[in-house]
């Protein structure tokens, strides 16, 4: 269109097709536009800077033997540098316990759901948070060479990414091959015609061919798609997801923090009723811990009377003891509830019972379970309806696996206690398979898993905060929307597939006019933008029609 429009004007044989070729262009900016305005505001390319504080706080000893306390910037770190970290601060680096009582919670680098409780001389990986007071630590590894860097570094994993061929691109090749070959013909034909002819109608078949349907129906198409996501809480990185998400036939899922909600936990009291004055004590003694299971009981817990305790005291990873005038209290794990001991039991039984002993009196205990999003089984077996083959892979241990096992199909796997080494390595397996992969996350320690899958997407609480870099992002509250979305993207592509039946129908009765010498160029290049005008009418109202009929309104 330029070409030729260029010519007429420069030699004054018309005034050329700019109108047209003008045309084209502002629907294809405006199909670009529909992505790039929603989602101007994510940020999808986050990393574990995003995550760390700015700065740390430093400790020197002075020369009259005082210690002096420094705010420095993460970046300037050494190795040797002792760094405080105060009660609920990030870990930014791998150092070693040197003072304080350690209790570190991982999930976001692990995917564990409870503390760790670590003493002097142990080592401390980056990404855990303090949970139990200040600690003072020794950095062992410059920043750039952590565990935590490195578990980031590693996460597109030891095979590429599969290669993804966009479905566009395909046909657009063969296409516009198959143009240049009719046009090419053609004009040699009627140079032996008639060679005042021949021009026109290299030029005529040039403008009605035009791809219009393949140039316009997939930015619209997808753009549309995009935005109507977005205002049901997807937020897609690209418009090239969509036409992954069609092809996806194996979902993949991680449990804490993903099934499961961070709020709203299933406590349940088992035992003796406590009398008031010791569910007075219980109250107060629990208001005093900092531990995440006493936060969490206090937080439950039926507002009571506030007292000052006479004596406190908190042994770490085992419980804590409390005394009011004659009346005594010990709250945490079974062996330290019993005999003072600290706990040597598994891990299920310190996750998810805290119990009870006033005056040396066994009272009960607390069951803790995760609070499963809601949703959860019709989620499942409406995939399962669909044939999506599922599995599970968590960070966390074994204690749900059989409420789990009635959640999810027979044929599930279902795997606990994975590293996110473990975690990568089970997405590479599934694509030697030739399976198509999408992966559901949420914390640093899915990274891996979420940049080796076909498509990686981050379930958030708050779409504004802190979340590995993925394809795209979910909003929590979404969830139960995944197999529409998952349907609607299959839907897009048949309205992309219908949209180029209808651009070969117009081509092929546009083409034989236009070799036959019977069709102007002025005529073709009025055809051309009521083509484009065509396909952007039909695939706005096709993705608004189908949107509302599996996402309601929008």
């Amino acid at each position: 269109l330029f070409l030729r429009s260029t010519v007429d004007v420069l030699f004054d044989f018309g005034q050329g097709f700019f109108d047209s070729l003008s045309g084209l262009v502002f629907f294809l900016l405006i199909g670009k536009f529909f992505q790039q305005k929603t989602y101007a505001y994510l940020s999808f390319e986050r990393d574990y800077k995003s995550y760390f504080p700015l700065g740390v706080t430093r400790l020197e000893n002075s020369p009259n033997g005082e210690i002096h306390e420094s705010q420095i910037e993460l970046k300037d770190v050494q190795k040797e540098d002792v760094l405080l970290i105060r009660n609920g601060e990030l870990i930014p680096i791998d150092a070693q316990l040197l003072n304080g009582h350690g209790l570190i919670d991982y999930s976001f680098v692990t995917g564990e759901s409870f503390p760790v409780p670590k003493k002097t001389g142990d080592k401390l990986f980056a990404g855990g948070r303090q949970q139990s007071g200040p600690i003072e630590v020794k950095v062992l590894k410059p920043l750039d060479q952590s565990y935590l860097t490195k578990l980031w570094e590693n996460h597109i994993g030891n095979n590429p990414r599969p290669i993804f061929q966009n479905f566009t691109d395909g046909i657009s090749k063969r296409f516009t091959f198959l143009i240049l070959t009719i046009a090419l013909v053609a004009f040699i034909s009627w140079l032996f015609i008639d060679a005042s002819q021949s021009f026109n109608v290299l030029t005529a078949v040039l403008i009605v061919a035009c791809p219009c349907a393949i140039a316009l129906s997939a930015p619209f198409t997808l753009g549309n798609i995009l935005r109507i996501f977005g205002r049901k809480g997807f937020y897609l990185k690209e418009s090239v997801i969509i036409e992954k998400l069609a092809q996806i036939n194996h979902l993949v899922f991680d449990k804490t923090g993903t099934l499961t909600s961070n709020k709203n936990n299933l406590i349940q009291y088992d035992g003796i009723e406590l009398t008031e004055s010791e569910t007075d004590l219980l109250y107060s003694s629990l208001r005093a811990s900092n531990h995440p299971l006493s936060r969490m009981l206090y937080k439950e817990l039926k507002k009571n009377q506030i007292l000052t305790l006479d004596e406190f005291h908190e042994t770490i990873g085992a419980g804590i003891s409390a005394q009011l005038n004659n009346q005594s209290i010990k709250i945490g794990a079974h062996n330290f509830v019993f005999s003072g001991q600290q706990l040597h039991a598994t891990p299920e039984i310190l996750n998810t019972q805290v119990h009870i002993s006033t005056n040396d009196i066994y009272k009960g205990f607390f069951n803790i379970k995760n609070k499963y999003r809601d949703g959860l089984e019709s989620l499942i077996e409406e995939l399962k309806k669909e044939n999506y083959r599922l599995s599970l892979i968590s960070g966390d241990n074994e204690s749900e696996k059989d409420y789990l096992k009635t959640v999810f199909p027979n044929n599930t796997e279902l795997k606990f206690n994975q590293k996110p080494h473990d975690k990568l390595q089970h997405i590479e397996s599934l694509q030697k398979r030739n399976e198509n992969v999408l992966m559901l996350g949420d914390g640093l320690n899915d990274s891996g898993a979420l940049a080796q899958s076909n498509v990686g997407i981050v379930l958030s609480e708050n779409i504004n905060s802190f979340s590995p870099a993925a394809d795209a992002i979910l909003d929590s509250k979404a969830l139960h929307l995944l197999p529409n979305f998952l349907k609607l993207s299959k839907r897009a592509i048949s309205i992309i597939k219908f949209s180029l039946i209808f651009s070969l129908i117009y081509n092929l009765i546009g083409l034989g006019f236009a070799v036959t010498g019977h069709l102007a160029p002025v005529i073709a290049a009025i055809l051309m933008p009521l083509s484009s005008i065509s396909i952007v009418i039909f695939t706005t109202i096709a993705t608004q029609w189908s949107s509302r009929k599996m996402l309601g309104k929008i």
